[in-house]
């Protein structure tokens, strides 16, 4: 093969693994859209439950015993699944910045075209501010794994308040056993968050 052909071919390749990171970093956002829809409508669905059965009060222990647990466990695993996401989405970036910055370097070295993949530095930071974005602490809780986060500390202080309350704590004390719960579950999924961040080299 000579030269020219050998060009043609890597050129063909690079474009293609483009094409392909895009299209997979389109993938795994719809499939974090899709999961938060689903969850978010199966908590809004409940909470139609909950309005219809609050008024017989014999029918709500075992409504909320039923239901609280599947939400909660449906948000952990939603949850879980936003992180891996945002994973994917992250590395797929770092590739197309990576093949980006060669674009540049090939055919584009006397150019603006791509230098914004050469001049950010590195690491997963460098990735996110040549497209506008500043990651950082602050940038995880406005993510969609935050979002469920949030709703899932919500529904697990939810459920120790009610524990408390069942086995005859002050409705006082029950609250705020629900308040530190739901509060202790949210930094714990941001800490495992910010984990996942920390190993792609924010």
């Amino acid at each position: 093969m000579d030269e020219d052909a050998r060009e043609q071919a890597l050129l063909t390749a690079v474009t293609t693994e483009h094409f392909v990171l895009q299209t997979s970093r389109s993938a795994t956002i719809a499939e974090s859209v899709g999961r938060s829809t689903i969850f978010m409508s199966m908590l809004s669905a409940a909470l139609i439950g909950l309005g219809f059965v609050s008024s017989g009060g014999h029918l709500l222990r075992p409504y909320l015993g039923a239901v609280l647990p599947t939400l909660v466990i449906t948000g952990l695993l939603t949850f879980a699944r936003l992180v891996q996401s945002m994973v994917e989405n992250e590395v797929d970036l770092q590739r197309i910045q990576r093949i980006r910055a060669w674009y540049h370097r090939r055919y584009a070295a006397d150019q603006e075209f791509f230098a914004d993949a050469l001049t950010q530095g590195g690491g997963m930071r460098a990735e996110w501010a040549a497209v506008g974005s500043r990651p950082g602490r602050r940038h995880m809780l406005l993510t969609a794994a935050a979002l469920v986060g949030a709703v899932n500390a919500l529904l697990i202080g939810l459920g120790a308040t009610l524990l408390s309350g069942l086995v005859g704590a002050a409705p006082g004390l029950a609250i705020g056993v629900g308040v530190v719960v739901a509060l202790a579950a949210f930094a714990v999924q941001v800490a495992y968050i910010n984990r996942a961040s920390i190993s792609l080299g924010r």
